[in-house]
C-alpha cells in the first residue's frame, strides 16, 4: 500500500465533505485526517490525549467539550469542524450507535447546505459496556435500526464506510469504563470480536462498505496504549492511509505509482540512516525510538544511457589505446528491491511495523531530525546524489492523477457562497469537483 502525501490527500478530498462519527478512537481518526490535510507529520502525545479542546490544528469546537461540562458520562457531547476553501471535515462524538442524538445528527446533515460525500462511522465499546446487562442485545437491535435509517436518508452519492472496532487489551483502564464496570473489561475483548461480526453483517446487508480495522491491527499490540483501548500516532497514520486507499478505490481514483512502503521499512537495525520525508511535530522525548519516514525519497535514474560495448578492431590494424575509464562517482547506481506486499491494504498490520514505544514527549530527541528509524528497521541503500542538476529534457512534467483537477477553482466552503446545485444520486466512477 502506497502512503499518500499531504498534497495528494488534499487532491483526493478536494471539494469533499467528510463526516466522522464515533468514540475517542475515532476522534483521533478525525485529528490525524485534519493534520494530514495540512502537513506531512504525525500527531503528538499531547494531541492524542487532549479532548474537547477549543481548537486543534486550525479546526474549531462547535459544541460540547470545553464549551460545556467535561465528564465521562454517556451523554457527553463533542462536535468539531475543520473548514477551508476546498475541504470540510466534521466530527461527532458518539456513545451509542443509534439514539435520538444520532437521529438528530442525521437530520442536521440532511438539512446542511452541503451533502456529505464520505461518512466514516463506528460505535461499539460504549454500547456493549455502559448500558446495563442488556447492553449487547440492545447494541444488535440498534445496529439494525441504524443501517435501515441510513439506507433511507443517505443519497447514493454518499460513501459510508463502517469501521469495525479495533482490538482491545486484556486489561482495560480507559476512562470511558468506570471502576464499578471493571468486571466488564474481563470479557470485553471477546465481545468486541462478536460485535464486529454482527455490525459487519448488518452493514453489508444494507450495501454499505466495511473496513475491518480489527483484522488490520490484530497483531499491532505494541502500538496500543497502556489503557488497552487507544492507539499511538503511527497506528493512526496507518489507519488514515487504509481509509484513504479505500475511498480512492470506491471513487475509481488511481493512486500514485511509486515504491510501496513495505520495501523500505525492513532490514538490519545496524544499517540505520538519516531520516527524511514526514516530520514529527515537537515533543518531549520519553525513551522514544526513532521513527520510520512515511514516504521514500525519489530515486534518480541514469542521466544518459551507458555506451554500447566496443567491437573488436580488425587484426591488421595496430592496437588502439583503451578508453579513459569513467569516474564511478559520476555513474548513478540503480538498486532494485524485490516486490514486497508487507504493507498491502489486504494484509494485516504486523507487530513489527511500528516503533516499540507508542507514546513520546513534546521535545524531539537529540538524534532525531524529523522521523528516524526504530530498532529493527532500516532504509534500503539509496543511490548517491549527483553533483549537477538533471538535464531539462529529462525532467518529469507535473503528474495529475485521474480524478485530480489540475487547476483548483475557488472552493464551495468559503464565506458568502451560494447553495451548490444538487448532486446526482447515482455515484460516478470518477467524481468531479463539487459544482459551484
Amino acid at each position: 500500500m502506497v502512503h499518500l502525501r499531504s498534497s495528494e490527500v488534499q487532491q483526493l478530498l478536494h471539494n469533499k465533505f467528510v463526516v466522522v462519527l464515533g468514540d475517542s478512537v475515532h476522534r483521533s481518526v478525525y485529528k490525524d485526517l485534519v493534520l494530514l490535510l495540512q502537513k506531512d507529520c504525525l500527531l503528538t502525545y499531547r494531541q492524542l490525549k487532549l479532548r474537547g479542546e477549543l481548537s486543534f490544528e486550525q479546526d474549531k469546537l462547535l459544541e460540547g467539550g470545553q464549551k460545556a461540562t467535561m465528564h465521562n458520562g454517556t451523554n457527553y457531547r463533542e462536535v468539531r469542524e475543520f473548514c477551508t476553501g476546498h475541504h470540510l471535515v466534521r466530527f461527532y462524538f458518539l456513545t451509542r450507535v443509534y439514539s435520538e442524538y444520532v437521529q438528530a445528527i442525521l437530520e442536521e446533515l440532511q438539512s446542511h447546505k452541503h451533502t456529505p460525500d464520505v461518512i466514516i462511522m463506528n460505535s461499539c465499546l460504549w454500547d456493549i459496556s455502559r448500558y446495563g446487562q442488556d447492553s449487547f442485545s440492545s447494541y444488535l437491535k440498534n445496529l439494525e435500526n441504524l443501517f435501515e435509517h441510513l439506507g433511507q436518508v443517505l443519497p447514493k452519492s454518499c460513501l459510508l464506510v463502517w469501521n469495525t472496532a479495533m482490538p482491545v487489551g486484556q486489561k482495560i483502564t480507559a476512562r470511558f469504563l468506570p471502576p464499578e464496570n471493571l468486571r466488564v473489561s474481563l470479557t470485553l475483548r471477546k465481545k468486541v470480536i462478536e460485535a464486529n461480526f454482527y455490525s459487519s453483517f448488518e452493514a453489508k446487508k444494507h450495501n454499505f462498505d466495511v473496513l475491518d480495522l480489527h483484522f488490520h491491527f490484530r497483531q499491532a499490540e505494541r502500538h496500543r496504549q497502556d489503557d488497552g483501548v487507544h492507539w499511538d500516532e503511527r497506528a493512526h497514520r496507518h489507519l488514515s492511509q487504509l481509509l484513504l486507499a479505500h475511498v480512492a478505490d470506491a471513487w475509481g481514483v488511481d493512486l500514485p505509482h511509486r515504491q510501496p512502503v513495505g520495501q523500505w521499512i525492513k532490514g538490519d537495525p545496524a544499517r540505520g540512516g538519516p531520516s527524511q520525508g514526514v516530520e514529527r511535530q515537537s515533543q518531549i522525548s520519553r525513551n522514544q525510538l526513532p521513527l520510520a519516514p512515511a514516504l521514500p525519497p525519489p530515486r534518480p535514474g541514469p542521466l544518459l544511457p551507458l555506451p554500447a560495448p566496443r567491437l573488436p578492431l580488425p587484426p591488421l590494424l595496430p592496437p588502439q589505446p583503451l578508453p579513459i575509464p569513467c569516474n564511478p562517482a559520476m555513474r548513478p547506481q540503480l538498486l532494485f528491491c524485490p516486490p514486497d506486499t508487507h504493507f498491502s491494504s489486504d494484509q494485516p498490520f504486523q507487530s513489527g511495523e511500528f516503533s516499540l514505544n507508542y507514546f513520546h514527549s513534546d521535545v524531539p530527541s537529540s538524534t532525531q531530525t524529523g522521523i528516524g528509524l526504530e530498532t529493527g528497521f532500516i532504509f534500503d541503500p539509496q543511490p548517491p546524489r549527483l553533483p549537477f542538476p538533471t538535464p531539462h529534457y529529462q525532467q518529469l512534467a507535473p503528474v495529475v492523477h485521474r480524478g485530480f483537477p489540475r487547476n483548483l477553482p475557488r472552493g464551495p466552503y468559503g464565506s458568502g457562497r451560494q447553495r451548490p446545485k444538487p448532486r446526482r444520486r447515482q455515484a460516478q466512477a470518477y467524481p468531479e469537483p463539487r459544482p459551484h
